[in-house]
């Protein structure tokens, strides 16, 4: 019999807690390690729709990257905050979630390596490694890599087709695109370290304005893919990995998620 506790374990080898951001919350957020399972349902969020989507399929397990209790204190669990609906769902259903967030971003094959891959970057590294894992592997939020040369707008619309966005914000410093550093998510704040790597261009999401500007300031190019968009396609990974340690084990990725984003 497969339990939480197996999937959680084998979650923590593929990226280990020890590599999260100190103010980051990960792991099993709610329900029973002893209990079995059978079927689970991977997503990037633990939103309701995803959760509704669980319960519709009979799912003993979420597995997603982002926390479903996150940045917050918990003083109860009802009706009158979006954390305590989908808790509630859960628990009535006896539904149990574990996540990988930052850990997932900073692993080796995790998020920013997919990404990279999604880019079809050549000559990936790890960008200001934090240390070596299990397997002697680099590992560290971001990542850059090499592409064929080429005029921003070409590369643009190779970030827009292969990651599927509706739209891109960027800022043209003015350079073809050579070499790329990728951060999935928020990863804005990292320009100076992109930049001092020798990248020409970044790709990531969740960018501030100041952020676009100071890119500009430094000679790159800075490209924001949306959040949904440069993490997702992580999670069918995460699945297929499942899918092969548990092989009596069920494991749906999730049709009812999507990018809540739109552009008019």
């Amino acid at each position: 019999m497969t339990t939480v506790g197996d999937i959680l374990k084998f979650i923590e080898g593929i990226a280990p807690p020890c590599m999260a951001e100190k103010w980051d919350n990960v792991g099993l957020l709610c329900g029973r390690r002893e209990k079995a399972v059978r079927k689970i349902l991977v997503a990037l969020d633990p939103f309701d729709t995803v959760i509704d989507e669980a319960i519709a399929v009979g799912a003993d397990l979420i597995v997603t990257h982002h926390p479903l209790i996150f940045g917050e204190e918990i003083r109860a669990v009802t009706e009158d905050t979006q954390t305590g609906k989908c808790l509630l769902k859960l628990i009535e259903h006896g539904i149990a979630a574990v996540n990988a967030h930052t850990n997932l971003d900073m692993a080796s094959g995790g998020v920013n390596d997919v990404l990279a891959q999604k880019l079809a970057l050549v000559n990936v590294r790890v960008i200001d490694p934090s240390g070596l894992d299990a397997e002697g592997r680099e590992w560290g939020l971001l990542r850059s890599g090499e592409v064929p040369e080429q005029p921003l707008e070409a590369f643009l619309n190779r970030v827009k087709t292969l990651l599927g966005c509706e739209g891109l914000r960027y800022v043209n410093s003015g350079k073809p695109v050579r070499r790329v550093a990728v951060g999935g998510g928020s990863c804005g704040g990292a320009i100076h370290e992109a930049a001092a790597a020798g990248c020409d261009t970044f790709v990531t999401a969740d960018v501030k304005y100041n952020q676009f500007r100071t890119a500009y300031e430094l000679g790159v190019n800075l490209i924001d893919a949306g959040h949904f968009h440069t993490e997702n396609p992580t999670m069918p990974i995460v699945a297929e990995k499942l899918r092969d340690a548990f092989p009596e084990v069920e494991v749906i990725f999730s049709e009812s998620h999507r990018d809540a984003m739109r552009f008019y």
